[in-house]
């Protein structure tokens, strides 16, 4: 029996809301912080940030990766985890 191992990259990403109440999440990778008015994923996506109200974690597979969150969601918002590009100023095209 041959094991295989999974690159992050190769992993599926899924984002499933239902009614506004029950959201399932695949591709997770570790939970950063949760309580009822907000869930922190770390997704091979980038950081997941989840708002709303009464927020539970119904089930949580770490080895799969997989978790479904029940209550009620208000938002949903990916911040990527690649470096920021960096910004110009007026002064500094100016002393080029």
């Amino acid at each position: 029996m041959e094991k295989r191992e999974i690159k992050l990259e190769d992993k599926k990403s899924l984002l499933s809301l239902e009614n506004r109440r029950r959201l399932v999440l695949t591709g997770i990778i570790e939970v950063i912080s949760f309580n009822e008015d907000q869930i922190v994923l770390n997704t091979n996506l980038g950081t997941l940030n989840i708002k709303g109200k009464d927020l539970k974690m119904n089930k949580l597979d770490v080895q799969n990766g997989d978790v479904i969150i029940i209550g009620t969601v208000n938002s949903c918002v990916y911040i990527s985890n690649e470096p920021k590009k960096k910004k110009h100023n007026l002064i500094s095209k100016m002393f080029k």
